[in-house]
């Protein structure tokens, strides 16, 4: 270990907050970042006085109404969706920042962008630091991403980058990635705090000044954090995540930070053998395509950014055969499903006690909104009662415990939607309880009565039945009545719910 200078308390802090410590350690004590801990040289200490500089007629500070306002000039990228999570497109000199998990498809996403980009005439550089030219031609082939002007080089080293921009005068700088390129004028291995921010600065001042727009791509850590050091994040104007679950082909690009733009637009994108398309309406991806009326299914209209989706969920309840019903959930937060399935049995009557319940989303989406409780309790009543929901029927709302369902943002954006899909029917915050919206949701209002006949007559079948059955019986007693009292309305009925 490095001895400290002379004179020197704490000879090591760290790079985010400046917390300071007498020795080395791998994990700042103060903001528990990883690899942030350096040592303190005499360069880095802090002056106790600083000399004032007379400022310039030219540099002297303004009233704000005395200046000039310029509006930010987007040029179009070539890929729509790409474009609308920058909010119009790319500024020149502007710095973006792409991040997300390795496989994800960072870098097939930014050598379409590139392409996109030389085929409208802007002078593109790619600098690979992870893959030779070799490589990164092969999947252009693949992709079919040729274009006369794209420019390719494999660097690590950061003057040699700046050489090869000063060679090229490109109007789009692509750097895959940030982590792996390093500069000789800092200590410390590529990738690490000091490293990463060098580079970053280095880059995105050259591009400051020559006008030039630069995209960096930036890995993430286990818990989903950009690697390196969070000044990273505040030196560039845009910060976008590229994600997606990788059992699917469906990517999205979302907007964290933008200084040209709005940060709740969503890009949606396809993995496929050819490289990565667009997507412009994913309404249908996440609505299943059976023909077949089953129990256990209701459509939900969750939003991303400003796109809405309709997302189905299905629900599957079985007789338990241990003595702890399981709870299954997938793409859903399992400690909210809890919830709606212990507001079910409360207030609406719906036994759940003696069956296993398995809830999931189609098309492996993760929601997270509470707007999805009400879908994801109809589902479930519908499989408990065995009675399918309308077709032609949609329901969002967050459902409190005890059982109102409240109101939800976007709500008209979201029936706006649902109706030009073809869904006639909205349950939402109109109807006061979960009970009632139970009734509503179901295909026929005698259904349930019929169920629960059918229930009765099993009851004594045999000891396990009859207890199976009999949580049924309850549920369908108090569901027969609602939906007596709240018959489903005509197929062709409509209303857009009030609210914003």
């Amino acid at each position: 270990m490095a001895r400290s200078s002379a004179g020197t308390s704490h000879p090591y802090k760290c790079t985010e907050c400046d917390w300071k410590t007498a020795k080395w350690v791998g994990r700042c004590g103060e903001c528990q970042q990883w690899g942030t801990v350096v040592e303190v040289t005499e360069k880095t200490g802090i002056l106790r006085s600083v000399v004032p500089v007379r400022i310039a007629a030219d540099r002297a500070a303004r009233p704000i109404g005395d200046i000039a306002t310029t509006s930010a000039v987007h040029w179009p990228s070539g890929i729509n969706e790409f474009d609308r999570v920058l909010g119009g497109g790319i500024v020149p000199g502007a710095a973006i920042l792409l991040s997300g998990e390795p496989g994800v498809g960072k870098s097939t996403l930014l050598l379409e962008v590139a392409a996109r980009a030389a085929s409208t005439g802007q002078r593109v550089l790619y600098v690979s630091a992870e893959e030779s030219v070799s490589q990164v031609r092969m999947r252009a082939e693949r992709t079919g991403a040729l274009e006369p002007l794209l420019y390719l080089g494999a660097e690590t080293d950061l003057a040699t980058v700046l050489g090869q921009v000063e060679a090229v005068q490109p109007d789009l700088l692509i750097i895959d990635s940030v982590q792996t390129v390093s500069s000789s004028e800092v200590d410390g291995l590529a990738g690490g705090p000091a490293q990463v921010r060098e580079v970053a600065a280095t880059l995105i001042k050259a591009a400051k000044s020559r006008g030039h727009s630069v995209l960096l791509v930036g890995h993430v850590t286990k818990d989903g954090s950009i690697a390196g050091p969070r000044l990273l994040e505040h030196l560039v104007d845009v910060v976008c995540t590229f994600d997606g679950d990788r059992q699917t082909a469906l990517r999205f690009v979302r907007a964290q930070k933008n200084r040209f733009g709005p940060t709740d637009e969503v890009g949606c994108f396809e993995m496929t053998g050819e490289g990565i398309s667009e997507v412009p309406d994913p309404s249908g991806l996440f609505l299943s395509r059976s023909t077949t009326i089953v129990s256990g299914t209701c459509a939900t209209v969750a939003m991303e950014g400003k796109r809405a989706l309709p997302v189905e969920i299905q629900a599957l309840v079985v007789p338990s055969t241990t003595p702890s019903p399981r709870r299954v959930t997938v793409g859903l937060e399992s400690s909210r499903v809890a919830m709606i399935l212990a507001v079910l049995e409360r207030r609406a009557g719906v036994s759940l006690s003696p069956f296993d319940v398995y809830v999931s989303t189609v098309g492996g989406v993760k929601l997270s909104e509470p707007a999805a409780d009400l879908a994801i309790a109809l589902a479930v009543a519908s499989a408990v009662e065995d009675v399918p929901i309308r077709h032609d029927l949609v329901a969002f709302g967050e459902l409190s415990l005890a059982g109102e369902i409240r109101p939800v943002s976007l709500a008209r954006q979201r029936g706006s939607e649902a109706k030009r899909l073809g869904f006639g029917t909205v349950i939402d915050h109109d109807h006061s309880n979960l009970l009632q919206a139970i009734g509503a949701s179901m295909m026929a209002g005698g259904a349930a009565r019929a169920r629960h006949q059918d229930v009765a007559k099993a009851q004594g079948a045999s000891a396990s039945g009859k207890k199976a059955a009999g949580g049924r019986g309850q549920s369908s007693t108090k569901l027969a009545a609602v939906a007596e009292l709240n018959p489903p309305t005509d197929a062709d009925s409509w209303y857009v719910p009030d609210g914003s």
